[in-house]
């Protein structure tokens, strides 16, 4: 069976249990992993907030208590990094904030008797989702405050004549960095107000689902180091 009738019947399957009796609970049912999947695997769907990942934009204070003169409020750069005195360069984004103090602290230990770190994040950037398929103008939109799926394809110009607005599909990174989908309806008021979140994508197939498999392998072409930096306004895509 294709990579595209897979992921269709797995994505169809909830969406058809939401026209069940049982539509408010089922519309919330997560997608199960399914590890038929060769090139596209999905967790559970969970609206648990994971661990802050430090994206392009974010201002952050890097202190060194020990060594105060290298101190630095900084922002990290397009391309995810931040530059620090004596070490130069260090990725900083898709980082949680220990994770960055560890890899600052190993930075610094050839320079350092003892590194002590601590990173703080003062200023969070733009809250950036990308919205594609059969919308009008595709792309990444920054967004102001909070905005659910439907403002999403607002932004970028609304679906078009050829959309299936019934059965598109929100893919967020979840807990752990994993890749997570659910079937959202866009259609005024059939569907649910789905929230949206930094890194989001929100994907609006021409006929059915099964469309979402070429669109991430047309992406990964694309983009081949990592998402959250092309969100954050970098060129890279790694966790999709």
């Amino acid at each position: 069976m294709s990579l595209d009738r897979r992921l269709f019947l797995t994505l169809m399957g909830s969406a058809a249990l939401a026209g069940c009796g049982a539509a408010s609970v089922a519309r919330r049912d997560p997608i199960a992993y399914d590890p038929g999947f060769p090139e596209i695997e999905f967790a559970n769907w969970t609206d648990a907030e994971p661990e802050y990942l430090l994206y392009p934009g974010d201002e952050i204070e890097i202190a060194t208590p020990t060594a105060s003169e290298l101190t630095r409020t900084l922002r990290v750069g397009p391309d995810g990094r931040v530059a620090l005195p004596l070490v130069g360069q260090v990725m900083a984004a898709d980082r949680t904030l220990a994770e960055l103090e560890n890899d600052v602290s190993t930075a610094y230990a050839s320079q350092l008797r003892r590194p002590v770190v601590e990173v703080t994040l003062r200023q969070a950037g733009p809250i950036r989702v990308w919205v594609d398929g059969e919308v009008r103008t595709p792309g990444v939109y920054e967004m102001v405050g909070d905005i659910d799926a439907t403002q999403a394809v607002i932004m970028a110009g609304g679906v078009l004549p050829t959309a299936r607005s019934g059965q598109a599909a929100l893919i967020r990174r979840g807990p752990g960095g994993v890749r997570m989908i659910r079937p959202i309806d866009l259609r005024p008021r059939r569907g649910e107000a789905v929230a949206v979140r930094r890194g989001d994508i929100v994907f609006v197939p021409r006929s059915t689902l099964g469309e979402l498999a070429a669109f991430f392998t047309q992406v990964r072409s694309a983009l081949p180091i990592g998402f959250s930096y092309a969100i954050g306004g970098g060129n890279g895509f790694a966790s999709f």
